[in-house]
């Protein structure tokens, strides 16, 4: 693996790391602020806590500005960053956070699939079997309990936020080479944005300053920073070997929610986990 590959992969798992934060956290707050209210100030706490690091930070001269040829990306990015952390905090209130901590790895199988079909990315057999793998074990998860095969309205939410989330990361990929501070100011700002404009119309209510601060801290840490990190780990890896280092972020927030929420693991659970960590690991392989 070459020094720069190996700084991506780092990258890409500090982003995951960063991420993990999110769904067991947003579940607490969920309990005092609704769920678009809560994707609002999410990605307008990521993208006001970037936009504080711009002015902070050194600007480096190697970094390139967005130009009107992503444009086109950039709109659609923020359209699906509105969508799909909405479908998140929708999915998240009606179903367990360890259950969507693991089922947002479905997010690799379709930024996988969007940028071999649409994108053209090469997809090596190992990473075919991670698919394969995590999209059985996200079925698995998707079904309240294996007697009545009744299937989980909050679990198709997260599943319709991992989809739009697989077309943002591809669109995200065609702008990685420019500053990624200014994607994750232009994703969180607008974003946040769009989202309020929506929770306003729908008559959610505002939430105290209190909840409205914790949220956002949580959306510079778990979004903005991790998204950072995303985009220069795409530089190299591209978007479908990104999406499978970022995989390990399900398992981290599991791990917290497990411990947060005192969820003890059903039996299903057990088995999804242990096939989502072999889906996993084919992930990894590919990548070397």
């Amino acid at each position: 693996m070459k020094p720069n590959e190996k700084k991506s992969v780092f990258y890409a798992i500090t982003a995951a790391f960063l991420y993990a934060f999110s769904s067991p956290f947003s579940k607490i707050f969920l309990k005092h602020v609704s769920p678009t209210m809560m994707a609002a100030f999410l990605y307008l706490g990521a993208g006001t806590g970037i936009f504080l690091m711009n002015i902070l930070t050194k600007k480096s001269p190697y970094e390139k500005p967005l130009t009107k040829k992503e444009f086109p990306y950039a709109l659609g990015m923020i359209l699906l960053d509105i969508a799909a952390p909405i479908f998140l905090m929708i999915g998240l209130s009606k179903t367990s956070a360890a259950n969507v901590s693991l089922l947002n790895n479905f997010e690799i199988v379709s930024t996988s699939i969007i940028a071999l079909f649409i994108f053209r990315e090469k997809i090596s057999k190992k990473l075919w079997t991670a698919i394969i793998l995590v999209t059985v074990s996200t079925m698995l998860l998707s079904f309240e309990n294996s007697e009545s095969l009744s299937f989980s309205f909050g679990s198709l939410f997260v599943i319709l936020a991992c989809i739009s989330w697989g077309f943002e990361n591809n669109f995200t990929r065609k702008m990685s080479q420019k500053n990624p501070m200014h994607i994750v100011i232009l994703k969180g700002l607008f974003s946040g944005l769009g989202s309020f404009i929506i929770a306003i119309s729908v008559k959610e209510q505002i939430p105290q300053l209190k909840y409205i601060l914790g949220v956002m801290l949580l959306g510079f840490i778990a979004y903005g920073l991790s998204i950072f990190f995303y985009v220069y780990a795409q530089r190299t890896l591209g978007a479908a070997k990104t999406s499978t280092y970022y995989a390990v972020a399900p398992f981290i927030g599991s791990f917290l929610s497990l411990i947060i929420f005192r969820e003890l693991p059903s039996a299903t659970f057990i088995i999804a986990l242990i096939i989502m960590i072999i889906g996993t690991y084919f992930a990894g392989e590919n990548s070397k």
